[in-house]
């Protein structure tokens, strides 16, 4: 599955401005990722980690917010060993055609390709967004490689959660021209309004320089919003998410590791007691919520989520 690991060397002029903007937003917490690339055969992708910390390996796979929104919650996580992984088509990962395959398939074997190409048998899983719905695949289809699972904000993993009104917009004509634009402050600011973090945005409680400036950077020099409308546009139709993309109960009573779930009270994916029957249908889930947070809750209590995270992967 796997063809090589490689530590990077470019001289392109924009992935290094990319790089610029991201060691940027990871020294403001004083924290100094190593990069290197891994190479897996099947299916045919690079895939860009960054490493940080020492201790047990964890594997995390980011969400839409992308690879930039881990150093918040990475930051309270001392005493890990963080294996951060950039999802095919994002920031200098490549891209795959998500349409040629079936979903939950391919999100569970690029996984445990990764572990392979970075020499870890089992780990905890660290996830947040649609990266849930990647831990959970690589839980189902890979159980001996997964420790444990660590799922944080509203994703599609089961039917009742419907499409974010975001990512209808994402997969639209609109969403076309959309990702082709360069991005805008307000735009990044108003996103994170419209999933939950008004508030902490208000009391100046989020990065937001930092991230704003990454996410920025990322929209500018990197295609990796375009290629994530293409993994959109492959698992939604116009009446709620392709069939097979989520877990019915059978499925997730099937997976026996323990999962902790934190979701903000503010996320607008899901809702209290969707997530309550959700978990329940986990033989070893348990939910934290966290009042007031929105779709990606470390980034407004980096220190109750932190805390739940740290707990359920040392304990």
């Amino acid at each position: 599955m796997v063809s090589q690991v490689a530590t990077a060397v470019s001289t392109d002029p924009r992935a290094e401005r990319y790089r610029q903007a991201e060691h940027r937003l990871w020294n403001y917490y004083g924290l100094e990722p190593t990069e290197r690339f891994v190479s897996l055969d099947s299916p045919s992708v690079r895939l860009r980690v960054l490493e940080v910390g020492s201790g047990v390996p964890v594997l995390f796979v980011h969400g839409t917010a992308g690879l930039g929104a881990w150093p918040v919650l990475i930051d309270q996580l001392k005493g890990i060993r963080c294996l951060v992984l950039e999802r095919p088509g994002w920031g200098l990962s490549s891209s795959i055609d998500f349409s040629r395959h079936e979903y939950r398939r391919v999100t569970a074997d690029v996984l445990a390709g990764a572990l392979d190409a970075l020499g870890v048998d089992r780990a905890p899983v660290v996830s947040a967004s649609i990266g849930n719905l990647w831990a959970l695949a690589l839980a189902a289809r890979h159980p001996s490689r997964v420790d444990r699972i660590a799922l944080i904000g509203g994703s599609p993993l089961v039917p009742e959660i419907r499409p974010p009104r975001i990512i209808r917009l994402l997969a639209s004509p609109i969403g076309a021209l959309m990702v082709r634009l360069p991005p805008k402050r307000g735009m990044e600011l108003n996103q994170l309004r419209q999933n939950g973090h008004g508030a902490s945005l208000d009391a100046g409680r989020l990065p937001e320089e930092a991230f704003i400036d990454w996410r920025l950077t990322m929209g500018r020099e990197t295609h990796s919003m375009r290629h994530e409308r293409d993994m959109v546009r492959s698992i939604l139709r116009r009446d709620g998410w392709r069939p097979g993309l989520t877990f019915e109960d059978e499925e997730l009573a099937a997976i026996r590791q323990p999962a902790l779930y934190v979701w903000g009270t503010a996320d607008p994916v899901g809702s209290v007691d969707v997530w309550r029957r959700a978990v329940g249908a986990l033989p070893a889930g348990e939910l934290r919520l966290v009042e007031g947070a929105g779709h990606t809750p470390w980034l407004d209590d980096p220190g109750l989520v932190g805390g739940h995270v740290r707990r359920f992967l040392t304990g």
